[in-house]
């Protein structure tokens, strides 16, 4: 009877051990829970830091390059609002005016003809733009969709020609005009540029994408090349030729080299010459907020055009850029 009793206090024993043990077991994982919880607040905790850290040293690198960016064109129009005695008063800069004047816009308007030269940069820009996007649609057509012997060695040679100096170009196109006696004209003025390597790929590679399908099933319903072009690619494609469109209204606006070459007639002379024009012979070169009032004028519609569009433009260049 002893041994049984001193055998069950043993076992009595060994459980009391055991369930100590396992109390004791129990707190150790209670207080590593804790302190790995811990060290999870602590590393969420900086790594928040460092992403507010990163934002705003993002948010300060940017408003400092839209600053930088900003400027010139806030320095143009505040210029462009200074009387020309309140400009040439001032032996330092100041970054603001107290008596703005708008008589600088009515001087570039009266003092050259500034008027007719917008009107000639808008009749060059909408008819080479729109002679333009005929023929990139019709090449791109072409290149995407039909088949013909040597297509892609005519593609790539065609590449190759953005390989070509622009200067080379200019000179070549220069004798052909004066050859076939178009200076001073706007057919002069438009043919070199109806015509762009860069679009015609860029638009090739969006027509690409359209699945084959749909033109082998336009086919059995006996559509022609020309209706499937209209009716199914190009509204597919309508992206890309908007941004084609913008950029090229760009391009033509901003034309100054071929215009300045081919053109001494002031009849012809585009927004490009014109402000040449006005430097030389216009205002001189010494009133500066008329030269400035000139320029915002001429600004205007390319810096509205590209607020509008911005969104389209690079949509239209992405999707153009991506295949699949």
């Amino acid at each position: 009877m002893e041994e049984r009793k001193e055998g069950t206090d043993y076992k009595n024993i060994s459980r009391k051990n055991t369930g100590d043990e396992n109390t004791g077991g129990s707190g150790l994982d209670y207080e590593r829970r804790d302190y790995e919880a811990l060290d999870y607040e602590k590393i969420e905790k900086s790594a928040r830091i460092r992403q507010k850290t990163a934002s705003a040293a993002t948010y300060v690198l940017l408003t400092i390059w839209g600053i930088i960016v900003l400027f010139p064109f806030y320095w143009m129009i505040l210029t462009s609002v200074k009387s020309y005695s309140a400009y040439n008063s001032e032996y330092i800069p100041r970054f603001f005016t107290l008596s703005p004047t708008l008589q600088n816009y009515a001087d570039a308007f009266t003092t050259v003809p500034l008027g007719r030269y917008l009107l000639n940069t808008t009749i060059f820009t909408v008819v080479t733009t729109a002679a333009m996007l005929v023929v990139i649609t019709l090449a791109a057509f072409a290149f995407a969709r039909l088949e013909f012997r040597g297509k892609n060695i005519v593609f790539v040679l065609f590449l190759s020609l953005m390989m070509i100096p622009n200067e080379l170009v200019i000179i070549t196109n220069f004798v052909t005009i004066t050859n076939w006696d178009m200076r001073n004209t706007f057919p002069g003025l438009i043919l070199p540029s109806v015509t762009s390597v860069f679009y015609i790929y860029l638009l090739k590679e969006n027509f690409e994408q359209i699945p084959d399908s749909l033109y082998y099933a336009a086919k059995v319903d006996g559509t022609s090349d020309m209706k499937y072009l209209l009716k199914v690619m190009v509204p597919i494609s309508k992206p890309t030729l908007i941004t084609v469109i913008i950029l090229k209204v760009i391009e033509c606006w901003n034309s100054y080299v071929w215009p300045r070459l081919i053109t001494d007639d002031e009849r012809c002379f585009l927004v490009s010459n014109g402000i040449q024009e006005i430097r030389e012979n216009g205002f001189g070169r010494e009133n500066i907020p008329a030269m400035m009032a000139a320029v915002v004028v001429i600004s205007f519609p390319l810096i509205v055009l590209f607020l509008l569009f911005r969104k389209k433009i690079m949509e239209g260049v992405s999707r153009g850029g991506t295949k699949g």
